[in-house]
């Protein structure tokens, strides 16, 4: 490879490296092209994956400041630079060399620090960013259910709400304490919302009982 070509070759390495949050360090020795195909569209957009020559990529890891690769650079040299969800790409590298143990993961490098293959394994074994985010989405749904149920409700009864919500928040403090979302049905909301509801009848029956004005 010429000169020109090699410098070339590392620059392309170091900004893989650059742009990407992780890189697993692999050895597909074994694997066929339709094989390396195959990887390459499990890891989809979580990671490109790309076959590199091991002095070309000693060199790139230099210079992109990354320790702990040079000794895992022996044999034929795959690297998966990851792009989108660390633990799918990590979970994606995981199952197919379980289908395909030719494909051996070495280690990597997680946000600069490095990783040895028994730590990406317990990478892989983590909840993926989506299903972390849809149960944070599910509890802070759960635990706003019951100012929801004010916000809806029409000003005039939503501070009617606040109001006795207050007063038994003043009466007995330990409404205020933390603990499980309660159901919008029960609990101190529901409650004052009957309070409420029923002084509202009171207001209404009374006002009936008023004369008309002339």
């Amino acid at each position: 490879m010429a000169r020109a070509d090699k410098q070339a070759a590392v620059s392309e390495i170091v900004e893989s490296f650059n742009e990407s949050s992780g890189a697993v360090l692999t050895e597909y020795r074994g694997l066929t092209v339709k094989q390396l195909q195959e990887l390459r569209r499990s890891l989809g957009e979580n990671a490109s994956y790309a076959v590199v020559k091991n002095t070309l990529a000693k060199i790139a890891a230099s210079e992109a400041g990354i320790d702990g690769f040079e000794d895992l650079l022996t044999g034929p040299t795959a690297i998966a630079f990851i792009n989108g969800d660390v633990v799918e790409a990590a979970k994606g590298l995981r199952d197919f060399a379980k289908a395909n143990p030719t494909l051996v993961i070495k280690g990597g490098v997680l946000d600069g620090k490095p990783l040895d293959a028994a730590e990406i394994s317990k990478l892989a074994d983590l909840e993926s960013r989506e299903v972390l985010m849809g149960k944070l989405a599910g509890a802070m749904l759960a635990s706003l259910s019951q100012a929801v149920y004010l916000l809806n409700a029409p000003i005039s009864q939503a501070a009617r709400l606040a109001g006795a919500l207050q007063a038994k928040a003043e009466s007995d403090p330990t409404i205020l304490a933390g603990g499980a979302p309660q159901d919008s049905s029960t609990g101190p909301v529901a409650d004052a919302a009957e309070e409420s509801a029923a002084d509202e009848a009171a207001g209404t029956e009374a006002g009936d009982d008023q004369p008309a004005d002339a």
